[in-house]
């Protein structure tokens, strides 16, 4: 427990009153040696000491004086602009439209031309493998073994093809022809497929046809409906470790585009007719079934016997999205079979969610989807009850496992709701029953004819082809074939799409002139980011969307709530906030303010945004004469050009210039050397205003590059580093110029040579004053020999100008401290040696008393400057200066809890969603694989058991559990190349930060015997807060150590269940397709659907088999 007795306050209690009065006593009391704690004038006296000497320091070398005059002397080089809000969104989102309409058209003439083509084509029974000719985009496709011999590939009558390398595709392609990529589980050879590729041939010519009137496009694919895709430019298609599990069908943008969104309830018989493998199949008959939704649709597990009950602690539907998906998958893993069947209880409770109005859900499609292993009842009561007479509510059954149970009941209940009845009799059959049902959700769209095609636009996912990170436009392909009887066909042939690449729409936002923290985002109806600086996935080959919300890419307020809204519901506006923000490193907490300006992108369900600083309203565009661009040196076209040769750096100091794309044909590079190198190389063959530079970023630099040298001349030059302990001087600018002096320095030199990445720069615009950085140090951090490495603090400060009453920051400005030599200079300024006593420290005669201080008392006194995250800055203790940098939990647990609870810091938890982790250790529960059933001993003993098909389904299950071992498990990723298996996960970061409190504080912790007294004060115009106490008596005194490091959140945290109560405000799509009078719903299914040959089965599963003993870890299909 700590007391805190603050500057200037009177304590209103008793209690509070004495607790008061042992403090002062115990401050005033002289320990046995002769010494008492510090007075709490002496403290504001040292912390005057230390606020004088550094701004002293920053005023001589930081040279911001210097540098405002400098900009004013040269302010006929450059104009100040100003950035109006309003404009600049509205000019993006236009741009952005006319991006999206262009790729409109061209998806919309494909839709079109493929609707035309299929209806001209003539059914062949006939049709043979030779007959068509097509690129087979697996046939180039490399399979290796462990032992790294190739695996001999099925013959194929694929065209053989030429690939040139494409920026644009980032990969070979051949724009002469499409390709054509067939799911590993369907026969290529059939005469469904065969006609399938016979008809979409033609598209290859419309394919052509639009690139060549838009050169920008990028993938153009067709989805079909019968697993086949077809996409162009031609490429090999991206080879895994293992078999390719890649179906179009279950891919996002194609459920999306494929039916309008759905509110589904699942409903899983868990009586004790379902035999352990059976129960296997339905468990993961949902873990598929889930993957067929997305975060447009609503969704309900529950499990029913006698009586029915959720899974998992979802009370009511919930939205589809990943995380709600992963909390069914686990709770579903928990299903057990006992008690008998009771329908009726199944279907009333799945009646009864669907008809939850007080909740948010999709409001479209309805339907519940019943897996079990048979039954009597047909529970037609219910139906009358709920369902009868308007069907609102389709009803899929499907029959699991392999029994001889009448199946008539559940094929009635199907075709009575307007469903249809599926038959799962072995896990291969799972993949694709349970997303035909899409084929039934798509018929009212087709009916609805030109009404029902809508152009939507996908969630950002990875693109399986290379892409980095994409939108998909969609489009439904209808069948427009009429039977003998003129009645319309109500099939959907299957899903345009057209893809846009992220950077692509960035390239349309504007960037440098917003500052180093102003940007542009842009959000769905979901509220998911399509822009935004925090989008940064670090999983390569996602399954699932990248679906990171606004209010988790910043931290969340209510302000941001009310602009998320605002921007979902399609509105324009404009905010003033103050708000909390991240700093780039995670490592702080800043308190900043913030205009926020929006807009929607019309003709698409996105909205812009543009967040910027005060300070950003304005910036400098430099505005060269020919005077200055002209040659003066014999192979240098710019005069300020010299001082980027690194044969100027030993007397101008070390310059890195930004990677930024000045001109086209600037080769990038993170090293800076060859950078500057390249960039250099390019300016002697091209003028600053050649048209394939951009001349903003091209003359701010050459201006940045020569203000900056004047700072050199005129401040650094004259001064002698080492007499103040310092180890560089340097300037960064929003030019693009870091110049660090001496050249030397910049070999120690860890900050970005981005200055808008670089986090001292960004802090120091938003913090007035001093802004201490110390090198950041992990809690494993040992340390090194500090006698051969010197450790360096940064000291920065924004320079801002007053341009004809225009505000603005165009650089920030700093030195390197050296952390011995101040450490010993902070024990000076501490300490009660005055100005005319230089020899030696004060001392105390034995018989009197007077004041411990930081220098004389090291061994009984701790002194420490801590920065505004927590994190030790300055010690007068040798042992912590390997420590600085480190938080200060970690250093002194004990002081760091009661600054924490004595409102010097508060606290700020959130979570990260888009972490990479590595995979947890495998439980040891059992022998045998996790996916594989073991019969029990009554299945053995049962004839029933061997005379049916279970043995066969048994041999299946073994198959594909060792193959889709990830199904039973949450979700895994792999990285291209990587040989462990790495996993998406949530990490859980925590932020300190100042409070509102900037008082000073005496305190002491009480601990009895073991009680530190001690004292805080924050130091005028810097991040520091200045701390002396007792050091620690005694280990008795321990206190829960505060942790700032990023962890991995336990499982369930944060809580879902909690989350789904207060669901974050959404809107789905406009429009909704789940109901047409002449929709014809004979067609209900009568049968298993999933028949393959048995040599294609076990072509399959031996190849299966194969697959699985690699020793390489199966990726999940990425999204295309």
């Amino acid at each position: 427990m700590a007391m805190a007795a603050p500057t200037g306050s009177a304590a209103p209690v008793a209690p509070a009153l004495c607790g008061h009065l042992a403090l002062l006593l115990l401050l005033a009391a002289p320990a046995a040696h002769g010494y008492s704690f510090p007075q709490q004038h002496t403290m504001q006296y040292w912390a005057r000491r230390l606020e004088q000497e550094i701004d002293g320091v920053m005023r001589i070398f930081g040279g911001v004086q210097q540098l405002r005059k400098i900009y004013d002397d040269n302010k006929s080089l450059f104009e100040v602009k100003e950035n109006v809000p309003r404009k600049l969104v509205e000019k993006v989102a236009g741009d952005i439209e006319s991006l999206l309409a262009k790729k409109v058209r061209a998806l919309k003439r494909l839709a079109n031309a493929a609707e035309k083509f299929q209806k001209a084509h003539h059914w062949q029974d006939n049709i043979r493998e030779e007959d068509i000719e097509y690129y087979d985009s697996k046939a180039d496709t490399e399979y290796d073994d462990p032992d790294g011999e190739e695996i001999e590939r099925e013959k194929s009558n694929s065209l053989k093809l030429e690939f040139t390398d494409d920026d644009n595709f980032k990969t070979k392609v051949n724009y002469s022809y499409a390709a054509v990529q067939i799911p590993t589980d369907i026969y290529k050879g059939s005469t469904v497929i065969l006609n399938e590729l016979n008809w979409t041939q033609a598209l290859e010519d419309v394919f052509i046809e639009n690139r060549k009137e838009d050169p920008s496009l990028l993938w153009q694919v067709f989805g079909s409906a019968t697993g086949v895709t077809r996409y162009y430019p031609a490429t090999p298609w991206r080879a895994p470790n293992k078999i390719d599990l890649y179906d179009v069908r279950r891919r996002p943008w194609y459920i999306q585009g494929a039916s309008s969104p759905k509110d589904m309830v699942i409903i899983v018989d868990v009586s004790g007719s379902v035999s352990g493998l059976t129960l296997k199949l339905m468990k993961t008959s949902v873990y598929e079934m889930l993957d067929t939704l997305s975060d447009d649709d609503y969704v309900n597990v529950a499990s029913f016997n006698e009586k029915a009950k959720p899974v998992s602690c979802f009370k009511h539907l919930v939205q589809a999205n990943i995380r709600n998906k992963k909390v069914f998958k686990e709770d579903v893993q928990g299903m057990v079979a006992k008690g008998t069947t009771d329908y009726k209880a199944g279907f009333e409770y799945a009646f009864d969610q669907l008809q939850n109005s007080n909740i948010t859900r999709a409001n479209c499609n309805k339907m519940i989807m019943m897996f079990t292993d048979g039954g009597e009842d047909r529970v037609q009561d219910v139906f009358e009850k709920y369902n009868w007479p308007n069907k609102t509510v389709r009803v899929f059954t499907f029959s699991v496992g392999q029994h001889n149970y009448d199946v008539t009941p559940l094929q009635w209940m199907a075709c009575a709701n307007k469903g249809y009845y599926f038959e799962i009799p072995s896990i291969g059959a799972i993949r694709i029953n349970t997303q035909e049902y899409l084929d039934v959700l798509g018929r009212p769209m087709v009916l609805a004819g030109n009404r029902a095609k809508q152009v939507q636009w996908t969630n950002v996912y990875q693109d399986a082809l290379g892409l980095g990170l994409v939108v998909t436009g969609t489009l439904p392909v209808f069948n427009l074939t009429e039977d003998s009887s003129d009645r319309k066909n109500q099939l959907i042939l299957g899903v345009m799409g057209i893809d846009v690449a992220l950077n692509d729409i960035k390239r349309l936002t504007p960037r440098y002139n917003l500052g180093a923290n102003g940007y542009v985002f842009a959000i769905d109806l979901n509220g998911y980011v399509l822009l935004h600086p925090n989008l940064q996935p670090q999983i390569i080959n996602f399954r699932e969307p990248v679906t990171l919300d606004f209010l988790d890419a910043e931290l969340e307020d209510e302000n941001k709530e009310e602009i998320r809204r605002s921007m979902i519901d399609g509105n324009d506006g404009q905010r003033f906030i103050k708000t909390l923000i991240k700093s780039l490193d995670e490592q702080y907490i800043d308190e900043v303010f913030r205009t926020y300006t929006w807009a929607p992108i019309k003709s698409t369900n996105y909205s812009l945004g543009l967040v910027l600083p005060p300070y950003s309203t304005y910036y400098i565009q430099a505005n060269l004469s020919d005077q200055i661009l002209q040659v003066k040196l014999p192979n240098i076209k710019m005069k300020d050009f010299e001082y980027l040769l690194p044969n100027s750096f030993e007397s101008e100091g070390h310059v890195f210039i930004a990677p930024r794309e000045y001109c086209k044909d600037l080769d990038l590079s993170d090293n800076n050397t060859e950078f500057l190198e390249n960039f250099i190389a390019l300016m002697e063959k091209v003028t600053p205003d050649s048209k394939q530079c951009d001349n903003f970023l091209l003359h701010n630099l050459i201006l940045d590059t020569g203000i900056t040298q004047q700072l050199v001349d005129q401040v650094w030059k004259d001064q002698d580093l080492n007499t103040y302990s310092l180890l560089a001087v340097f300037a960064a600018t929003d030019g693009g110029i870091t110049r660090i002096f001496p050249n030397k320095a910049a070999d120690d030199w860890e900050e970005e040579p981005e200055p808008f990445n670089a986090s001292f720069y960004r802090r120091s615009l938003d913090n007035k004053g001093y802004i201490f950085k110390p090198p950041y140090r992990d809690a494993g951090y040992r340390g090194l020999d500090l006698e051969n490495n010197t450790i360096g603090i940064l000291v920065s400060t924004a320079v801002e100008l007053s341009i004809g009453g225009k505000t603005l920051k165009p650089a920030v400005v700093g030195v390197k401290l050296d952390l011995e030599a101040w450490a010993e200079k902070f024990k000076v300024l501490a300490s009660n040696r005055t100005d005319r006593d230089q020899l030696g420290t004060r001392r105390c005669d034995p018989s009197s008393s007077c004041e411990m201080d930081c220098e004389a008392n090291n061994k009984d006194l701790i002194c420490v400057l801590i920065d505004d995250g927590g994190f030790l800055v300055l010690s007068n203790q040798e042992d912590h200066w390997y420590q600085v940098g480190k938080f200060f939990s970690e250093v002194d647990a004990n002081l760091m809890s009661a600054l924490y609870n004595n409102s010097f810091y508060a606290r700020k938890e959130s979570y990260d969603f888009q972490s990479v982790c590595a995979p947890e250790a495998p439980s040891n529960t059992g022998a045998a694989p996790r996916g594989v059933f073991v019969p029990t001993v009554a299945d053995l003993l049962s004839l029933a058991w061997w005379t049916s098909a279970a043995a066969w389904s048994l041999f299946q299950q073994f198959l594909y559990s060792l193959t889709y071992s990830s199904w039973f498990q949450t979700e895994e990723v792999v990285g291209d190349g990587m040989e462990a298996r790495e996993t998406s996960c949530i990490m859980k970061q925590t932020q300190y930060y100042f409070s509102t409190v900037n008082a000073t504080y005496n305190a002491i912790i009480d601990c009895g015997n073991c009680s530190r007294l001690f004292h805080a004060q924050r130091l005028a115009n810097t991040n520091l807060l200045f701390v002396v106490a007792d050091k620690p008596l005694c280990s008795q005194c321990e206190s829960v150590k505060l942790l700032q490091a990023e962890v991995r959140a336990p499982p369930r945290d944060p809580n879902q269940c909690e989350l789904v109560d207060r669901p974050r405000y959404r809107k789905g799509p406009h429009i909704c397709f789940d109901y047409n009078a002449t929709e014809d719903t004979s067609d209900c299914g009568r049968g298993a659907s999933f028949s393959p040959s048995l040599g294609v089965l076990l072509s399959l599963q031996l190849l299966l088999l194969y697959s699985s003993t690699s020793r390489h870890p199966l990726p999940p299909a990425a999204c295309l």
